[in-house]
């Protein structure tokens, strides 16, 4: 069974054409079933392509005159769609011509094409930006909203809390995941009304989407790895998932500038280098890379701007994953289980 091909926004990033083709190409050795659309500047890609014989055979080229810019609001990019290369890459899954677009391009104006152009499932009201985070645990977490919505209601987050459990059934592979509404304390009276209501809702119907639910969690409590799903408006996701970048790069930092501060911290540096290196490899964020726009009719993955050759590959891999099992399909058929009518019915209980 051939599998849909990817579409990659070639121009998005802050190094462009290079690092997403080599990014890509890092991507293809581990999912060589899949084929590539390369959309961006033919030239450039081409001269990309020469030291990448392996995606070179597996890609199309799409070319595009326009690249979004960084700075640019997502009004001006949505009228610039037809032209540039990541309007191009989600017009391409519109159209069929591919499975899914990787970009690591303005976030807001990724959001706004792809809402546009793909619309929401049937039963999802808004799209959520999800991703993995690293847990002391065995398993990642799925953390949504991270930014794509700043105000959500008590449906809304219900309707994340399913995405999000589907995502991590693939990512995870448990079965039933742990999911927790991030709240400013675990006490049920704790938080704000849409907070609670979600919370009495979840309750109700978290058994028919087998998902576990067991109230809320703190953001302290994220990378503990006893939970599976952390489901969050838009403004505060982002804001947590900010506060443990900062702190990973914190913890980074403050390591190195240790290290180098005395000739003994230099020999301590070299004795502990192999728990120094694994604790890099678990905080750096190229290893987590990929966060995707769940609730859309197609599959959108947001790349990190700054994100190395090695990020984008992660970024594509997780594309990859999310059409090999099927993602779409998967939240379509959780949401027709419950019905939209059972999350109203909830909803009505719960007030």
């Amino acid at each position: 069974m051939s599998l849909p091909r990817i579409a990659v926004d070639a121009m998005g990033g802050d190094e462009g054409v290079r690092v997403m083709i080599e990014g890509a190409a890092l991507a293809r050795r581990r999912h060589d079933r899949f084929k590539f659309l390369l959309v961006g500047d033919e030239p450039r890609i081409k001269q990309a392509l020469e030291t990448h014989p392996n995606l070179r055979s597996a890609s199309e080229i799409l070319h595009a005159p326009d690249v979004v810019s960084g700075e640019e609001k997502p009004t001006q990019a949505l009228r610039r769609a037809k032209t540039t290369s990541m309007g191009l890459a989600i017009n391409a899954v519109k159209a069929g011509d591919a499975g899914a677009a990787v970009s690591g391009g303005n976030t807001g104006a990724l959001m706004a094409m792809a809402k546009l152009a793909l619309r929401t499932m049937p039963g999802i009201d808004r799209p959520a930006l999800s991703a993995l985070l690293p847990t002391l645990g065995d398993n990642d977490v799925v953390m949504l909203d991270l930014g794509a919505n700043t105000e959500c209601d008590a449906r809304n987050l219900v309707q994340f809390a399913i995405m999000g459990a589907a995502y991590s059934r693939i990512a995870t592979g448990r079965a039933n995941p742990r999911v927790r509404l991030l709240n400013i304390g675990t006490e049920e009276t704790k938080g704000t009304e849409h907070l609670q209501a979600a919370a009495a809702q979840l309750k109700l119907v978290a058994a028919s989407l087998a998902m576990s639910f067991d109230g809320f969690a703190e953001a302290d409590k994220l990378n503990r790895g006893d939970i599976d799903v952390v489901v969050s408006d838009g403004f505060s996701g982002n804001i947590a998932l900010k506060a443990v970048e900062g702190t990973a790069r914190f913890v980074t930092d403050l390591l190195r500038r240790s290290f180098a501060s005395s000739l003994r911290s230099k020999f301590g540096f070299l004795i502990s280098r192999p728990a120094t290196e694994l604790l890099k490899h678990h905080l750096d964020p190229n290893n987590h890379n990929g966060a995707v726009f769940l609730g859309l009719n197609g599959v959108v993955v947001k790349s990190h701007g700054s994100a190395n050759a090695l990020g984008v590959a992660n970024a594509v891999a997780v594309t990859a994953r999310l059409l090999e099992e099927n993602i779409t399909e998967r939240i379509a058929a959780d949401v027709a289980r419950l019905g939209t009518g059972s999350i109203r019915a909830a909803s009505k209980a719960a007030e």
